[in-house]
């Protein structure tokens, strides 16, 4: 690293160095100088620790198998004390696995010795980087301005908080990651905000969803294939991991990824090559691989449905999206934010939530998730007729079912309830006449757009078009 003219000795970088050999702190020091740092030392975790709480330097370089506390105890303690500060371990002992267990313990590379002086300062350089990138990622935090990339996934409960922080720390690192965490919670917008965080964000982002391709296709698919590899291919084709290179790849569903091809797809993690189906020539590509599941993916490498080694290949880190039932008020605040949206986009003024409509989305357990709770504020937006959303506005659980915490029907005297022998079928509707009421409030809410009432309604065009026929047919004269 050479430093320009103007650069002052306050502004060079301090790189602490941590190893129980006094011999190859030395060493390193020496190195460090002649490639234009400060160098600090240390010949412990503990002494580590100490210095970098009196005068943090700018990244630590430290051995991974040492007395006490080891270097990858070392990364824990500094992520805790220090989350901004990049750690590079260094280790004798270069199995995946050690790297694995290192960069889950908070490290930002990973170093077998012996190696170069030159790739030390490339390691050196880009742990600066990221460093400077992840500080001015937290300052836009701070100031409360909008960031770049995690402006689509929205809250502010302790759970996403943490599911930030992780995103920004590992967003500008190369390793794969593995997104958890049922349906609906986000792990498409989680997937993009890593890539536009990342420096791949100038490159193309991919994406596939492993569950809805045909076996028989997914290879050709993720790999490409030549013209003639088998009968139709009248054309060769590029397959989403090269047309992924210098960018990301999410994923998504990879729980349901071919048993056959997962020995391919961990080849091309390994090589970083990609050979398309008929073909005899590896293509080397460079890609960031994302992956989300709703499934445990332990559980499957237990039960045989999963390579393990694959596993660990897309499972370096793991975020998991938390569910929306344990992220407090982010319901409150993500069903005003859709609310805000929706009646934009239709040009009407945006209604307030009352307190009994708060109440009911609070108390609802939200099994589709934050997918779930847009569904609901489309459906409430299109039912609502005034200034304030009312829990009637809401479209209740599954399949009707009232929502919890609300009355089920209005409070009455004693006096005032029908009599059971008498006027009870007198007192009650047909299914199919609420239906059909339903189904015209919704569809004159909407201006008579059938492709947003059916969507509302959860039910195809198709059907809602026989529907309204038949109420059309039962009822000639429009009553």
């Amino acid at each position: 690293m050479s430093l320009p003219p103007e650069t002052s000795a306050d502004s060079i970088p301090t790189i602490l160095v941590v190893d129980d050999e006094e011999a190859m702190t030395k060493l390193l020091a020496l190195d460090l100088r002649t490639l234009g740092y400060r160098a600090k030392v240390a010949s412990s975790s503990a002494d580590a620790l100490a210095l970098i709480e009196r005068d943090p330097p700018d990244v630590v370089l430290t051995d991974l198998r040492m007395p006490g506390l080891s270097g990858t105890e070392l990364c824990r303690a500094i992520v805790q004390l220090r989350p901004q500060l990049p750690v590079i371990v260094m280790t004798g002992f270069g199995s995946m696995e050690t790297a694995i267990d290192a960069i889950r313990a908070g490290a930002y590379d990973f170093m077998t010795k012996p190696f170069a002086i030159e790739k030390l300062e490339v390691a050196l350089d880009r742990a600066l980087e990221h460093a400077a990138l992840r500080s001015e990622l937290h300052h836009l935090r701070r100031s409360g301005r909008e960031l770049p990339g995690l402006d689509a996934l929205l809250g502010a409960s302790p759970a996403m908080e943490r599911v930030f922080a992780l995103i920004e720390r590992i967003a500008t690192t190369t390793a794969s990651v593995l997104l958890t965490g049922e349906s609906g919670t986000g792990k498409e917008l989680a997937a993009r905000a890593l890539h536009r965080l990342s420096r791949r964000s100038a490159g193309p982002y991919v994406t596939l969803n492993c569950a809805a391709i045909p076996e028989q296709l997914f290879e050709s698919e993720l790999f490409g294939h030549v013209k003639g590899a088998f009968s139709g291919a009248d054309k060769d084709r590029v397959g989403l991991l090269r047309r992924a290179h210098g960018g990301t790849l999410f994923l998504d569903e990879v729980g349901e990824l071919p048993a056959v091809l997962q020995p391919k797809l961990l080849r091309v993690l390994q090589e970083g090559t990609v050979r398309p189906v008929g073909s005899d020539r590896e293509e080397a590509i460079d890609v960031r691989m994302i992956v989300a599941t709703n499934r445990d993916l332990g559980e499957e490498v237990n039960a045989g449905h999963f390579r393990a080694d694959l596993f660990y290949r897309v499972a370096v880190i793991t975020i998991g999206l938390p569910p929306l039932r344990e992220r407090g008020d982010d319901i409150v605040l993500l069903a005003e934010h859709f609310m805000a949206e929706l009646c934009d986009a239709s040009g009407r003024p945006t209604p307030e939530l009352s307190d009994g409509a708060i109440r009911a989305l609070q108390a609802y357990p939200w099994p589709g998730n934050v997918r779930e709770l847009h569904n609901w504020i489309e459906y409430a937006v299109a039912m609502v007729d005034g200034p304030t959303l009312l829990p009637e506005h809401l479209p209740g659980g599954p399949a009707g079912e009232p929502l919890p915490g609300l009355p089920t029907s209005p409070a009455t005297s004693p006096a005032e309830d029908p009599d059971p022998e008498t006027d009870l079928e007198d007192s009650l509707e047909s299914l199919e006449v609420v239906e059909r009421r339903h189904v015209l409030r919704v569809l004159a809410a909407v201006g008579g757009n059938k492709s947003r009432t059916a969507r509302i309604l959860g039910i195809d065009r198709k059907t809602l078009l026989a529907r309204l026929h038949r109420y059309a047919e039962s009822d000639p004269k429009g009553d």
